[in-house]
């Protein structure tokens, strides 16, 4: 007998690809990493890009929570005084 098996790996529908941004102050490369080291350690996070010239930090994972994304950036902003400011979320 022949007997041949075929398996399809779906994405589940509670699984959801997401992008967030975010407009923050960065004026140096340290400002960067530390917007990626802050957000990489957040659930369903895959990906950050941090962009000092055009100030923008994209986030990029599985079910992100924008406002739990920002809460935890908000510490760092306030503490280096840069201005901080959620653009999107989808």
């Amino acid at each position: 007998r022949n007997r041949s098996f075929h398996f399809v790996q779906e994405n589940p529908a509670h699984i959801m690809s997401s992008t967030v941004t975010f407009e923050v102050g960065m004026t140096c490369g340290g400002c960067a990493n530390a917007c990626k080291r802050i957000l990489s350690k957040q659930a369903g996070v895959s990906e950050v890009t941090a962009n000092v010239e055009t100030k923008a930090v994209v986030v990029t994972g599985t079910n992100l929570d924008a406002q739990a994304l920002l809460a935890s950036l908000q510490k760092w902003a306030n503490a280096s005084k840069k201005s901080l400011k959620l653009v999107s979320s989808s």
